[in-house]
């Protein structure tokens, strides 16, 4: 349990309600991974406001579950938002859409979802 995310900011903001903790989870598990795949889809598009946008819808969940990649999504979304064409955020995409998908599967198998 929390190995790819941590739960102690959750738990504040929940005030250790751990129904509203498992309402949060739900929704980043319904969320997240959706938003991960569209910015995948965006970045290979080159399509630099929907990078923008879903890396910037994703950053405060990502940073609320600790997911610790909050600085390669920063890299990914100022990638959209200045649409630095010849640049490659490639390699900070990927460890971003490994933690997404490694938090996803370790909260469901946590929280039976």
């Amino acid at each position: 349990m929390e190995q790819h995310y941590k739960l102690a900011r959750v738990k504040e903001l929940a005030g250790n309600d751990m129904d509203f903790v498992k309402s949060l989870v739900e929704a980043f598990l319904e969320e997240v991974p959706e938003d991960a795949q569209r910015l995948k889809k965006a970045v290979a598009e080159k399509d630099f406001f929907n990078t923008y946008q879903a890396a910037h819808k994703m950053k405060p969940t990502v940073d609320l579950f600790e997911l610790g990649v909050l600085e390669y999504l920063i890299i990914v979304q100022d990638w959209g938002k200045f649409e630095k064409d010849g640049e490659d955020c490639s390699p900070e995409l990927e460890i971003v859409l490994t933690a997404v998908e490694k938090a996803s599967e370790e909260l469901k198998a946590d929280f039976n979802l």
